[in-house]
């Protein structure tokens, strides 16, 4: 063999040689690690506590869990779509994924206040063991799929405060003739009480209230309800809250892009909803109870409960709302009955360990 074709060959195989320890040993580029960048909406204010600092937490979550492989870049209201069209927005896959209230989709199907809250519904402990425990997940799946998406709990806000009022409301009659911001069906019993109600994104409330385009709102309780300044307009703040016991917040995505997920990263994604789940709840319960001190001491807040006669009329629409749901179709249907039935069999529990636990505080520590 001549020197100049020995050389040649030997550069080849050399080359082969290099070319295997290549494709086995180096790193391979990031798109073939399967490296994505997703995009969250949220209905919720940039950085808004317990709502978009919670929607930070979940994408952070998520990113953390598997190590960067998803990345979740967070664009809240308005930095991508408004509040209202993420749910467009993350059906047609504009949007990957969301986090939100699912109750501001009923305008989709009435169906979907149930997995945020419904009136005189469930508290959180009964809503997540409805969810995971009492086939609503199945339900929820079945109803999302029909619009390209998947919904898990992801936050929970608790019991909220029934409202602020630029007036004392004493009676039923003083609740006729109101605007309020109320979405969900607790918008409803409000009509059905002679009051009306709108649908406002959290960024529109305060304008509204100071504009007199509304005469009440709801929001969620004292730490948000502090932040959002609502004290500046009005002194009259009325509890219990009748519209969302435990209002469940959302993280939904896309189904495509849910169903190209493996296994593993589906998990590590359930638990990263769960763990937010339980930690917006008691983020919310451990801010409540100092915030609303600062409403009343600092701020010349006045706490009133609404009246006998004001919830009882409330309670018997509430059901009337909540039942008439079921004639919409098939789906909602058995979203109410799977509903109502559990709620037959939690609320009894509830009633006999939670609620005489801590009523039995109450006296005993007044006595």
């Amino acid at each position: 063999m001549k020197r100049r074709e020995f050389l040649k060959g030997a550069a080849v195989a050399s080359g082969a040689a290099v070319t295997g320890v290549a494709a086995s040993s180096f790193p391979k580029p990031a798109i073939s690690q399967d490296m994505r960048e997703l995009k969250m909406v949220t209905t919720w204010p940039k950085n808004f506590p317990g709502l978009g600092t919670g929607a930070q937490r979940v994408a952070d979550r998520i990113t953390a869990a598997t190590d960067g492989r998803l990345t979740v870049k967070l664009f809240a209201a308005g930095e991508l779509v408004p509040a209202f069209e993420s749910f467009d927005a993350v059906s047609s896959g504009t949007a990957d994924c969301l986090h939100a209230a699912a109750y501001y989709w009923q305008g989709k199907h009435p169906a979907f206040n149930f997995f945020t809250a419904v009136p005189l519904g469930f508290t959180p402990n009964e809503l997540n063991a409805w969810v995971y425990h009492g086939g609503g997940q199945e339900l929820w799946d079945e109803l999302a799929a029909d619009f390209n998406l998947k919904g898990l709990l992801a936050g929970n806000t608790g019991s909220q405060m029934g409202g602020w009022f630029n007036k004392e409301i004493n009676s039923l009659e003083d609740m006729k003739g109101l605007t309020m911001r109320m979405p969900g069906l607790g918008g409803e019993v409000l009509r059905r009480i002679g009051a009306s109600a709108v649908a406002l994104p959290g960024g529109e409330i305060f304008p509204a209230l100071q504009s007199g385009a509304i005469d009440a709102t709801e929001w969620v309780g004292p730490w948000n309800d502090l932040a959002f300044g609502f004290y500046k307009i009005t002194k009259h703040y009325y509890y219990p809250g009748f519209h969302e016991p435990g209002s469940g917040l959302e993280c939904t995505w896309n189904l495509d892009v849910w169903n190209s997920f493996s296994d593993s990263d589906k998990e590590l994604i359930k638990a990263c909803c769960a763990g937010e789940d339980s930690y917006t709840l008691a983020e919310f319960n451990a801010r409540n109870g100092g915030s609303l001190t600062t409403l009343l001491d600092e701020h010349g807040v006045q706490l009133h409960k609404f009246s006998d006669d004001i919830f009882n009329a409330i309670a018997k629409s509430a059901d009337e709302v909540v039942n008439e749901v079921a004639s919409h179709d098939d789906l909602a249907k058995r979203v109410v009955e799977s509903y109502t039935s559990f709620r037959k069999d939690v609320t009894g529990w509830t009633a006999l360990s939670d609620q005489a636990y801590t009523e039995a505080r109450t006296k005993a520590a007044a006595s």
